[in-house]
């Protein structure tokens, strides 16, 4: 079974999901498992048609908290044995991982000291690089520091490095092939396991019934009735917990930001850069790298860079009042500072006259870390503030969506007695008061999230 339209529309669930990206196909597959009716609902017309695939889907494990990098390091596990997680078969049609390695360069802000001993109490693999090394393991690369990161018009850009770098190499990270089709592969599950999916549907209204979440009110007048609603909107989520009137209580805001994915061809041979082994290097795709030091990362992508921004502070962020509204081409300015940026490091990279690659919405929280809890209205739950570093976790998104619901719904007061999560492969606990609407948001705080 697929997620698709179904023959006649349900008028009651046990709980409905709104977005069908990465996040809400997660959610819809691990509360459909929990044997609740699920109705999932997406104004696009599929899984994954919106932020999600715009993606770079990169599986990395530097986060600057225990509860970020216990979270990429299970839910790598999930990505790892896809067909296992989806409980299906290997074959055509499902999502790959590819592994390739992550470096992240030793600038200074990229905390690699803390993101060592996090790393340490996971049991996360990992090589310290000095500068030979990583010229020796990435062939084609400079290793000169350069940062901070500038923008492309400050007189500075070009000039010298001061020093080397060298750099944290994680050997089991990499990236999901195809975004867009991992969240079709969730939605299928979802659908297998008895979920049901709206495309095409737009809420209009959050229904209350007695105090509490009450289902939702489609545009064509389709009203689905349903003690529990996930938002998993994405980029939407802000407006759609205005429309349910929840989020005074909130101390993390979100709200949308355009973000470029450029593409270019990877310079030759191979791209430029080998991928790492144990003995040496090996063969294309490189790996992934992080270069906090001129503020963009690369990520291979058959014989081209994917280049994507790490968010300096030189770039103007990009915020929009309505997604829907986000143009979703490269702009030249943005091509040419990220493009230039990583011709930098790779010398050798061309950086073409016209701009290629995508644009996308993030949904984006104050701290860049992500919102999966309960709210004030009872059966209203949050899955949001994701986009920009959580595609990663999707595998366990949906499972924290259901603890949390079967929990709470059962009368636990996550509030004052905040969840635990314990993962199945590796049996490290995730505390979900890490993912608190509520949760203290230090002035100037940087949690070292953001990439792709």
């Amino acid at each position: 079974m697929t997620a698709g339209e179904p023959d006649t529309l349900p008028s009651g669930a046990d709980a409905v999901v709104v977005g069908v990206g990465v996040i809400g196909a997660a959610v819809a597959l691990e509360l459909a498992r929990t044997g609740r009716r699920v109705v999932a609902v997406d104004k696009s017309g599929g899984a994954g048609h919106g932020s999600t695939s715009a993606s770079s889907a990169i599986i990395r494990f530097n986060y600057s908290t225990w509860e970020g990098v216990a979270t990429a390091w299970e839910s790598r596990h999930c990505w790892t044995r896809w067909a296992e997680h989806l409980g299906t078969v290997r074959g055509p049609g499902l999502a790959a991982f590819v592994r390739t390695g992550a470096v992240l360069l030793d600038a200074p802000g990229s905390g690699t000291p803390e993101v060592i001993a996090l790393f340490e109490r996971a049991g996360v693999p990992y090589e310290r690089w000095d500068a030979a090394t990583l010229r020796g393991r990435i062939p084609g690369i400079d290793a000169g520091r350069y940062g901070p990161p500038r923008s492309l018009r400050d007189e500075a850009f070009f000039s010298g490095p001061e020093g080397e770098l060298g750099a944290l190499f994680t050997p089991d990270a990499g990236f999901v092939d195809d975004p867009r089709l991992a969240a079709q592969n969730l939605a299928d599950a979802a659908a297998r396991n008895g979920a049901r999916f709206l495309f095409h549907r737009t809420v209009v209204e959050v229904l209350r019934s007695d105090g509490r979440v009450a289902g939702v009110r489609l545009a064509d007048g389709t009203v689905v009735t349903a003690p529990v609603v996930v938002n998993a909107a994405g980029p939407w989520s802000g407006a759609f917990n205005r429309m349910a009137g929840v989020g005074a209580e909130f101390t993390v805001g979100v709200r949308p930001l355009r973000q470029e994915v450029h593409q270019v061809a990877a310079p030759a041979p191979g791209g430029g850069a080998t991928a790492p082994g144990p003995g040496g290097a090996g063969t294309t795709p490189g790996p992934v790298v992080a270069d906090v030091d001129l503020g963009t990362y690369v990520r291979p992508h058959g014989g081209h860079f994917l280049i994507g921004s790490t968010l300096p502070a030189c770039d103007p962020m990009e915020w929009l009042d309505d997604p829907d509204r986000c143009n979703p081409h490269p702009t030249p300015t943005g091509f040419d500072t990220q493009v230039t940026r990583a011709a930098r490091r790779f010398p050798l990279l061309r950086v073409p006259n016209r701009p290629t690659g995508i644009a996308g919405v993030y949904d984006a929280a104050d701290d860049w870390a992500p919102l999966y809890d309960r709210t004030d209205l009872p059966g209203f739950y949050v899955a949001m503030g994701t986009s920009g570093n959580q595609f990663k976790n999707a595998p366990l998104a949906g499972r924290f969506l259901a603890t949390l619901v079967d929990r709470v719904e059962a009368g636990h007061d996550h509030d004052h007695d905040p969840l635990r999560y314990t993962g199945e492969h590796t049996g490290l606990v995730v505390g979900l008061a890490a993912f608190s609407r509520r949760r203290p948001v230090p002035e100037g705080a940087a949690s070292r999230t953001v990439m792709g």
